[in-house]
């Protein structure tokens, strides 16, 4: 097959052209040589070489034997000539998986197919041991969602790894979203050596875990009234082999008056209804205490959770400053997750 020999400093430079040209042989692998990069083309005109030759120094035409870029099998081509061709377009195109579960959300109207679109994705996708289908909307006081298995293993408990951690929890049971691990990224990213920190509803410990292990925390404080979550998250303190994080399975109400302390930083990543709290965290925060405020805003509408924090303030008679507002995640059409970091001053 013939290739095109350049060095590796021109390599993107040479491709864009190629493509652009369409002249790429995208169904095969480039190869490396030492300092050189040899990438695959299509049948060249003399035209082609001679335009090439002019635009680009030090290139060699070289016929050289390629491998073919294996295309990894999509679930939808594999149920093309099973399904009907009008069900096919109305496919889910994106998933939840935590761990080894992938968790689809199957319209109504190809519910019928919800089995074959399930063995599917587990033959189409190696490391998925479960398929579980959303059969509910997330209610009740922990924000649940009811799953229905559809395929693999019979389970809803997994182990989750992010930013160096390893969370084990029941899908079912617990509320948790992968969708925020950027978004804990850049929580513990923000954390000084030395801070004393509070976790408000904790759930299986994401947060406490995540900074633990990636910060130089002094120590932190989770609460979490789910019995359940409460239990992965002493299961995930072991698995994980941290020493600096206190767990307290109780409503925040109860427990934050008895704590008779004051924190550096303070996290309310609440699935819902987050601002009936801010008063309980304004009262354990001292001069300087950064506080971590979730909330669920339209996008016309981003600057109510501001209103929020100021009223909170100022009911308190606590002086603030708005950090930062960070979109960390889509709720539903039009609506956003919201964190507004907001610093006592």
């Amino acid at each position: 097959m013939l290739g095109i020999k350049t060095k590796i400093i021109q390599t993107e430079k040479l491709k864009t052209y190629l493509l652009k040209e369409n002249i790429l042989n995208k169904n095969l692998k480039l190869i490396k040589e030492k300092d050189s990069i040899i990438i695959p083309v299509k049948r060249l005109t003399e035209k082609n070489k001679n335009n090439l030759l002019k635009k680009f120094k030090e290139i060699k035409f070289t016929d050289k034997k390629f491998e073919k870029i294996i295309q990894k099998q999509n679930y939808k081509d594999l149920l093309k000539n099973k399904l009907p061709e009008r069900i096919i377009g109305q496919l889910p195109s994106s998933f939840d998986i935590i761990g080894d579960i992938l968790i689809i959300e199957i319209k109504e109207n190809i519910k019928k197919y919800e089995k074959q679109i399930a063995d599917a994705l587990i033959k189409t996708n190696k490391n998925i041991k479960t398929i579980l289908k959303k059969s509910g909307i997330h209610e009740g006081e922990f924000r649940l969602q009811k799953l229905k298995y559809l395929a693999g293993i019979k389970t809803k408990e997994t182990i989750y790894k992010e930013n160096n951690v390893k969370l084990k929890l029941n899908v079912e049971k617990v509320y948790f979203s992968p969708r925020l691990s950027t978004e804990r990224k850049r929580i513990y990213k923000l954390i000084n050596p030395g801070e004393e920190i509070l976790v408000m509803f904790s759930g299986a410990a994401p947060y406490p875990i995540v900074i633990s292990k990636n910060t130089k925390a002094k120590s932190i404080s989770a609460i979490e009234k789910n019995p359940i979550a409460h239990k992965y998250a002493l299961e995930n303190l072991k698995l994980n082999k941290i020493n600096n994080i206190e767990l307290y399975c109780e409503d925040v109400k109860n427990i934050i008056p008895l704590l008779n302390k004051k924190f550096d930083r303070i996290l309310m990543p609440l699935p819902k209804g987050a601002e009936d709290f801010l008063d309980l965290a304004l009262s354990v925060s001292k001069k300087g205490t950064i506080i971590h405020f979730y909330d669920f805003e339209h996008e016309y509408e981003l600057r109510k959770g501001d209103v929020k924090v100021k009223s909170s303030c100022i009911k308190a008679n606590r002086k603030f400053k708005i950090l930062k507002t960070v979109k960390c995640g889509q709720y539903s059409p039009g609506k956003f997750r919201l964190c507004i970091d907001f610093k006592l001053v």
